[in-house]
C-alpha cells in the first residue's frame, strides 16, 4: 500500500467536492468543515500502511484524531456546519473584490492552497514511514508536548465560548458588554491564544518526523511553515476588522502579545470600553 498515493486520490476528491459546493451554495466555508476531518483521514492511511503496527505512525494518529474531535465539537458549536454558516471574513472579502477576482480567490486559494496544507501537515508522517525508528523517550516528550498544547487549545477555545455567550446575554437584556471583546484569562497573555496552540500542534508533529529521521533538516517542514504563514495573513486580517469594530482593540494590541503568550507589557494602556 502506498500511503502518499491514496492521500493523493483523498486530496483531488475533497478539492473537487469543495470547489463544486462552494459553486453549488455560494459559501466558501467548505474547506473550513473538512478542516479537522481530511488530516484524520490521511493519518490513519498513514498508520494503516504499517498495518498500525508502528507505535509512533499509531500515536501520531491518535493525536490527531483527538485534534480533529476537539476542532469538528468546537466548530459545530459556533453554527459552523449550518446553513449560512460561513465565515464572517470571507463575506466580508468577497464584498471587496470583483465577483471574478474571489472565483479565482476561490479555486486557487480557497480550495487547492489550503487543502494542499492540510496535505503536507500531516507528511511528516511520510518521513515516519519512511524511518520506522523504535518509539523512544523522545517520542514520549512529544506526545506530552502535543497533549499540552492541544489542552491550551481546548482552554483557549473554551473562554472564548463563555465570553461570547455571555455577550450575547448582555446583548439580549438591552446591555452594552464590557469588555467588548474577550481579554481575559489566555487572552490576556496572548490575542490569539487558540492560533498560537493550534500552530504548535503541527510544529510538534514535524518534530515526531524528524525524531523518526534523526534530523530536523526534513522537507516535510514546509507543512508547518506554511500553516504559519496562512495564519499569520488570517491573524492580520482578522485583527484589521477587529480594530474596525472596536477602538480600544488598539490599547489591546499595545499591551498584549499577538500570538506567543507572554506577560503583558508594563505601561500600556488599559482602558477596556
Amino acid at each position: 500500500m502506498n500511503p502518499l498515493f491514496w492521500c493523493l486520490v483523498v486530496f483531488a476528491v475533497v478539492c473537487v467536492v469543495v470547489w463544486v459546493l462552494s459553486m453549488l451554495t455560494n459559501e466558501h466555508s467548505w474547506v473550513d468543515r473538512i478542516w479537522s476531518v481530511v488530516p484524520v483521514v490521511y493519518a490513519w492511511i498513514f498508520a494503516a500502511s504499517a498495518g498500525l503496527g508502528d507505535v509512533r505512525l499509531t500515536v501520531v494518529a491518535t493525536l490527531i484524531t483527538l485534534w480533529g474531535i476537539r476542532l469538528t465539537f468546537n466548530f459545530a458549536r459556533k453554527g459552523g456546519y449550518k446553513r449560512g454558516g460561513e465565515d464572517y471574513r470571507w463575506q466580508i472579502l468577497r464584498s471587496r473584490m470583483p465577483g471574478w477576482q474571489f472565483q479565482v480567490l476561490n479555486i486557487f486559494f480557497i480550495t487547492i492552497y489550503q487543502n494542499i496544507i492540510l496535505l503536507l501537515i500531516t507528511l511528516p508522517m511520510l518521513t515516519m514511514t519512511a524511518n520506522p525508528r523504535p518509539f523512544g523517550p523522545l517520542d514520549v516528550i512529544a506526545t506530552i508536548v502535543f497533549a499540552g498544547f492541544l489542552i491550551g487549545e481546548t482552554t483557549a477555545d473554551q473562554q472564548q465560548w463563555n465570553f461570547h455567550q455571555r455577550k450575547k446575554a448582555e446583548i439580549a437584556a438591552g446591555r452594552q458588554a464590557n469588555p467588548r471583546f474577550l481579554q481575559s484569562g489566555l487572552f490576556s497573555v496572548s490575542r490569539h491564544p487558540n492560533f498560537f496552540f493550534e500552530q504548535a500542534q503541527w510544529w510538534v508533529l514535524f518534530f515526531f518526523g524528524a525524531i523518526a529521521a534523526g534530523s530536523v533538516l526534513q522537507w516535510s517542514v514546509a507543512g508547518a511553515v506554511l500553516l504559519t504563514v496562512l495564519f499569520i495573513g488570517s491573524t492580520s486580517f482578522t485583527e484589521s476588522i477587529s480594530k474596525s469594530r472596536y477602538p480600544e482593540y488598539a490599547d489591546y494590541q499595545a499591551r498584549t502579545s499577538a500570538l506567543i503568550p507572554w506577560f503583558p507589557r508594563r505601561g500600556a494602556a488599559t482602558r477596556t470600553a
